[in-house]
Formats: structure tokens, C-alpha cells, sequence
């Protein structure tokens, strides 16, 4: 065969085997060119353990908040109040007696009063009977001493006129009330002997203007 008679034949085939090339070409571009499949999606790596050997980075396991110990208040102590001190004797005052008082001991400004007698209207006055004494020192936890009478009794003239106070029994209160020279013989009258002590000043008649009861407890 000569060579211008294969030359047609030779072209052919050429053709033929570029065609089928690109063919082939175009096809994987084709399957190049379309969707990737995906990838897989990455599963959620496990938290790592201790002592695992896993590629991932461990997580660390959250520590756990400090148990506080709740504060308990201890109560308070109660107060211990201090001893109350105890009662002094009282000192007994000065002057008095322990017992029976002497001419030197009588008080000449008081005595206890035990009876009244009326005299007659026109002369203005009533006698007190009376008898004088002490007072007595009493017992240290007592609130005072007793008075304490001595020699007879005697009758001193009281003014119709006289300023008369009187505290309890006579009256309610421990405090000095005025009151009239009835009101007094009234009470003296319905309480005889009773032996009320009283502080007396005398006039210039010798009659009695002004008495006034001694508070005792």
C-alpha cells in the first residue's frame, strides 16, 4: 500500500482517538465539576478521661464550690448580776437609851400622851396627861427605838387655841397635818393609853401652844 493511500486512513483514527480523549475528558470533568459529597459530620468529641489515650483535648470536669460549715452563734452567756449588798446595822442615833433613862436622859421637849382631861370651858385650856422618858436605841434592823417612859405621870395644860399637827394614826399620812384641839381629844378620847409621842413648845403662861406628833414607823 503506498503512503498517499494510508495518509486518509491514519487521519481517521487520529481523529477517532482525540475525539474519544476529549470525550473521556469532558466526562471526568464533568464528575469533577459536580457536588462534592460532604463530609461526614465530626461527632461530638467525648469529654476526655483520665488516663484515656483519645487524640482529643480532655475536658476538664468542673470542680465542685466549697462546702462552707453554717456559723452557729453560740448564745449568749447569760448576765450574772452582781450580789445585792447587804444591810448595814443602822447606828443607832445619838442620845438614845438602852435603858431605862435617867433624869439626864429625859427629853424635856417631848413626851407620850395618854389621856386629856376637860377643864372647865371658862378657863380655855384641857390638861394632857403625860409622862416624859427617852428614846431608846433599838435593834440595828429595826427602823428606830422605842420611847421609852420613866418617872410619873404628870398633867401639862394644853391651849384651846394651841396649833396641833398630827401624822398616823391620827391621821392618813406620814406627813404633818393641822388639825383642831377637839379633832385630838376626840382621837385621844377613843384611843386612851395609846402613848402617841409629841413634840410640845409652851407659851408664855405656861399652857401649852404648840404640839405637833412625832412620826414613828
Amino acid at each position: 500500500m503506498n503512503a498517499d493511500r494510508l495518509r486518509p486512513v491514519v487521519l481517521t483514527l487520529a481523529a477517532g482517538a482525540l475525539a474519544a480523549v476529549l470525550t473521556g475528558c469532558q466526562q471526568g470533568g464533568a464528575a469533577a465539576g459536580g457536588a462534592a459529597p460532604s463530609a461526614p459530620a465530626a461527632s461530638p468529641s467525648a469529654p476526655g478521661t483520665a488516663g484515656s489515650g483519645g487524640g482529643g483535648t480532655p475536658t476538664a470536669a468542673p470542680t465542685a464550690a466549697p462546702t462552707v460549715a453554717p456559723v452557729v452563734k453560740k448564745p449568749a452567756s447569760p448576765k450574772t448580776s452582781a450580789p445585792a449588798p447587804k444591810p448595814t446595822a443602822k447606828p443607832a442615833p445619838a442620845g438614845c437609851v438602852d435603858s431605862t433613862p435617867g433624869p439626864d436622859d429625859v427629853d424635856p421637849d417631848e413626851f407620850a400622851l395618854y389621856r386629856i382631861e376637860e377643864l372647865d370651858g371658862s378657863t380655855g385650856k384641857v390638861n394632857l396627861v403625860v409622862q416624859h422618858g427617852a428614846w431608846g436605841c433599838g435593834s440595828p434592823d429595826s427602823d428606830g427605838g422605842p420611847f421609852v417612859v420613866t418617872g410619873e405621870e404628870s398633867r401639862w395644860a394644853l391651849d384651846q387655841a394651841a396649833y396641833v399637827t398630827a401624822t398616823n394614826p391620827i391621821v392618813t399620812s406620814t406627813e404633818n397635818q393641822r388639825i383642831g384641839v377637839q379633832e385630838l381629844i376626840d382621837w385621844v378620847n377613843a384611843h386612851p393609853d395609846s402613848g402617841l409621842v409629841f413634840r410640845y413648845e409652851t407659851g408664855d403662861d405656861g399652857a401649852i401652844h404648840r404640839l405637833e406628833e412625832v412620826f414613828t414607823p
